[in-house]
């Protein structure tokens, strides 16, 4: 029996986040080094002068990626006031957050709890927030193999 998320006129999944960087091989850099992806598929467009690369986790192509969108005659960006952050599991924060640190990768709130604690569990995450070359705000959230998100 199929889910209402299976049927064909819903929406089943995510597929990427698009984010536009100003200097596409600095932000590659930064997404397979200082956080383990990997490129995952590219795709060059030389009339609209843009190039999409793709980043992600594993082999699987139906996973949720970070879009890298770079137009060729564009270097800046501004965020705006509604763009948050995207969000990342790791086991050991604090040991992810000194390894990024070395790396020089800028650390926006260290590792620690988060301030408030949800009504629900009253448990408080380990998160951290660090920054890409972009500006964007990438959050760290400790999870560990016997939890689930």
């Amino acid at each position: 029996m199929n889910s209402p998320l299976q049927q064909s006129n819903i929406p089943n999944g995510i597929l990427y986040t698009m984010i536009r960087v100003g200097d596409l091989d600095r932000s590659i850099a930064f997404y397979r080094d200082a956080l383990g992806m990997r490129e995952v598929r590219r795709e060059t467009f030389p009339e609209g002068r843009f190039t999409l690369v793709f980043m992600g986790y594993g082999n699987d192509p139906s996973m949720p990626t970070v879009e890298l969108t770079w137009n060729w005659d564009e270097t800046e960006y501004t965020h705006g006031s509604g763009y948050g952050h995207i969000a990342l599991e790791v086991a050991d924060i604090a040991g992810a957050c000194e390894r990024l640190q070395a790396q020089g990768v800028n650390i926006l709130r260290p590792a620690g709890p988060m301030k408030f604690a949800p009504e629900e569990t009253g448990e408080r995450e380990n998160i951290a927030f660090i920054e890409d070359p972009d500006g964007y705000r990438v959050e760290l959230i400790e999870v560990h193999s016997d939890q689930s998100r």
